[in-house]
């Protein structure tokens, strides 16, 4: 292709306090309209603000967790427009000293996308369009936000949706946000512009505004960059402007020319003293840090021997990540505990919600427990299988399901005499095995865990069946 795609992302994160950035009005998502507001962040004359300091807090944690350096001294700002939902007429937000800058997230690729800024500021109150009239909720006015901001550094639509899910994950792994994009705890606007492969000058920007969906977030920068190629190949030019993403038609729409910081007329809030983090408050936010996914990624791999894949799975969950390494942590064959989550208890949690709230009917020490009855040849993996739907059904460990002599398995004499007679009672699929039928070979082993009640080890089956067969 002749073109290519150049993109930041500025990414808008509803933080998860209990109440608003500068007043104590609940921030629990829903309720009734105009509910879960006051006099402050409705923006009444006379009102002073008061800013949270847990608000500060987590966006300290927000830039550890993305390489960004902490600035000591900060400050607000009020961002000055007109629009509905900001009935104060400006916006408090943060400028020419954001709280953090020059961070990084790195991709799978090897490839760093670089942060410019994680500010702090106040949402807006929300638009509602119905039967051709527009009402305003206040609710979420004044709810805090971080606001990311890239370079500059996508070079596909495949980066951009690997970055969010990435910078997704860490918020979760560091508590400071829910980021569930249904409810608008995350937004994206993306820049996007387009240039022949090589130049280095940046083409003319557009700005697709307030996305909350990955796929309309792909589908929509698929269809700008088309747009700017078709302009730009008919001899057209690019207008700077901020668009809209239609998902009904799948097209992006002009809303209006593109700001620029000197539009917003920024300037220092007079309300608001400044902002003083220190080298011992980053540090100890530092060590309140948890391990971070790519991290976890590392150990699981490198440590626990788990496939790359199994790990992704793994760590894509917070509360299941953890639930393994409780499972796993006494077991010298960490796959084990994978592979049970992965297959019979992933069949069980059929939603991504029920993956992230863990919702598994057994504590992980139960999983432990039959994990080292398998270890301690107390059990076989088949017995195991059987034994752990019978603990998800019920919620028991699997002591109850098992008795001594259930656990005292098959010995290597008594396995081998069950094995010449399962290949004397089953004439036709020995025949079979030595036509080359490898398939008739596990209707025999089938026949020994029957007799067995599913005790015998079927590895070591199956190596005396072939040696009995060869006599």
């Amino acid at each position: 292709m002749k073109y290519e795609l150049v993109a930041g992302l500025e990414t808008h994160i509803e933080l998860s306090t209990k109440t608003k950035i500068f007043c104590q009005c609940t921030t629990e998502f829903g309720g009734e309209p105009n509910t879960h507001c006051c006099p402050i962040c409705m923006g009444m004359p006379g009102t002073l603000p008061k800013l949270n300091k847990k608000v500060v807090e987590y966006a300290v944690k927000a830039g550890l967790a993305t390489n960004c350096k902490i600035r000591n001294i900060s400050k607000m700002d009020r961002k000055n427009y007109v629009y509905p939902d900001l009935p104060k007429a400006y916006q408090i937000s943060q400028f020419d000293m954001p709280l953090c800058y020059e961070g990084f997230i790195k991709l799978s690729s090897g490839r760093n996308i670089n942060i410019n800024r994680i500010h702090i500021e106040e949402d807006a109150g929300k638009l509602v369009h119905e039967r051709g009239d527009t009402y305003i909720d206040y609710n979420r006015g004044g709810v805090p936000l971080i606001e990311i901001v890239t370079e500059p550094d996508f070079r596909s639509i495949d980066e951009a949706v690997e970055y969010i899910e990435k910078l997704r994950l860490i918020m979760k792994y560091i508590c400071v946000s829910d980021v569930k994009m249904q409810e608008g705890s995350l937004r994206c606007d993306v820049n996007i512009s387009v240039r022949e492969k090589g130049e280095e000058k940046l083409g003319t920007r557009t700005e697709i505004k307030n996305m909350n969906s990955l796929n309309f977030i792909a589908k929509a920068m698929e269809y700008e960059f088309n747009r700017h190629v078709d302009i730009i190949e008919s001899g057209g030019k690019i207008e700077q402007e901020t668009r809209r993403y239609d998902s009904d038609l799948n097209i992006t729409e002009s809303m209006r020319g593109k700001e620029d910081a000197d539009d917003y007329r920024y300037f220092r809030d007079p309300d608001l003293v400044t902002i003083s983090v220190s080298e011992e408050e980053i540090r100890k936010l530092k060590n309140e840090l948890p391990q971070l996914p790519d991290e976890k990624m590392a150990v699981f791999v490198n440590e626990y021997g788990l496939p790359k894949d199994d790990a992704e799975l793994l760590i894509k969950y917070k509360k299941i990540a953890e639930y393994y390494e409780e499972a796993s942590k006494d077991s010298t064959n960490k796959k084990l505990a994978s592979n049970y989550i992965l297959s019979q208890i992933f069949r069980r949690l059929t939603t991504d919600s029920e993956k992230e709230e863990c919702r598994i009917s057994i504590p992980p020490e139960y999983l432990g427990q039959l994990i080292a009855l398998i270890e301690n040849k107390k059990i076989t993996s088949s017995m195991a299988s059987n034994t752990l739907e019978q603990m998800l059904d019920s919620g028991k460990p699997a002591s109850e399901f098992l008795s001594e002599k259930d656990m005292q398995g098959i010995d290597e004499p008594q396995l081998r005499e069950i094995c010449i007679r399962a290949v004397n009672e089953n004439a036709e699929a020995v025949k079979s095995y030595l036509e080359g039928k490898e398939k008739a070979l596990k209707s025999i082993i089938g026949y020994i865990m029957k007799e067995t009640k599913g005790k015998a080890d079927a590895k070591l089956a199956a190596e005396i069946i072939m040696e009995v067969i060869k006599k």
